[in-house]
């Protein structure tokens, strides 16, 4: 009895042949984590993050933080809640420079500890997620490019500044000792909200005028100087997911704790994640395989379709 040899008629590739395909897309990943692992260690030295009065990156503060200095203004950086309620009192100005990152229980307790301290309370782009709990009172509208905007008020740090870069959140408040300033479309991007003991609130709907590569523009230099430089004392809040009282708050089935780890990715990564994702489906449709049109195929015999489907199955 004669054995049939059955060839082997699988189209299914082999190892050899995936790894000639993916080869330059695997060599792409590398070299692009290489780099990216590169630059965070160049750039590491002289950056803190954005709003950071530490750091000398365009989007840091340190400017501002050294004029000040001169001036005769300390400047300290927390980044806990019990450090920034411990430090508010009438000769200090606290600065929030993201109030929207800040839990529920937070803004009751940051708002507690600011009422009537006598101090100034400085909250940059405060949105609607903070402005009910840290500013009663006031509610947000449709946010505003940032561009120079002239003051249009009578607060005097706004009319010595002049034209500075506003924008962001725009606010209407219904207390009656306020100062309204740099409109957009009628409502105002900076307010001043007086408080009791001598002490106020003031909401920048944007943060722009305290980065350094803004600081040198109309006059936003002006401007930050004299919100932030009315006491002694500066004490600049850069709320952190690793402070406990976050944790505690995210506890009690909070949402919001979700919310604010995506809200502590910078833009640029999002839409860098975004450029790979295309990138990878588009090389995948490059390197997919193209099958062309059906081809009829002549056999030397005739065989019949069970046996043809069976065949062409296996």
């Amino acid at each position: 009895m004669t054995g049939v040899t059955v060839s082997s008629t699988s189209m299914s590739p082999t190892t050899h042949q995936v790894w000639t395909r993916t080869r330059g897309l695997l060599l792409a990943l590398v070299l692009i984590v290489v780099a990216g692992i590169t630059m965070a260690a160049l750039r590491s030295g002289d950056q803190h993050g954005s709003l950071d009065p530490r750091s000398a990156d365009r989007n840091g503060s340190r400017a501002v933080a050294e004029l000040l200095k001169d001036r005769g203004v300390s400047t300290r950086v927390v980044t806990t809640l019990a450090e920034a309620t411990s430090a508010a009192g009438p000769g200090t100005t606290l600065l929030v420079a993201a109030p929207d990152v800040l839990t529920d229980q937070q803004q009751k307790s940051l708002h507690t500890a600011t009422a009537s301290s006598g101090g100034r309370t400085v909250l940059l782009a405060a949105g609607p997620a903070s402005i009910g709990a840290l500013a009663p009172g006031v509610h947000t509208e449709t946010p505003a490019p940032v561009s120079a905007r002239t003051p249009q008020c009578t607060l005097p740090a706004a009319r010595n500044a002049g034209n500075a870069d506003l924008g962001g959140e725009r606010y209407i408040a219904e207390a009656p000792d306020t100062d309204t300033c740099y409109p957009s479309d009628g409502l105002p991007t900076l307010l001043r909200i007086g408080g009791p003991n001598n002490g106020d609130t003031v909401l920048l709907g944007s943060p722009d005028i305290l980065y350094n590569h803004r600081l040198d523009k109309h006059g936003n230099a002006s401007l930050a100087l004299q919100i932030l430089g009315s006491r002694t004392h500066l004490v600049w809040y850069l709320p952190s997911l690793s402070d406990s009282s976050a944790a505690e708050d995210s506890t009690g089935g909070d949402s919001a704790s979700d919310s604010n780890f995506f809200d502590l990715i910078p833009s640029g990564w999002l839409w860098g994640t975004l450029q790979l994702a295309l990138a990878a489906v588009l090389a995948a449709i490059w390197r997919a395989r193209r099958l062309g049109p059906l081809v009829t195929e002549r056999l030397p015999v005739a065989i019949r379709a069970s046996e043809s489907t069976e065949g062409r199955a296996r």
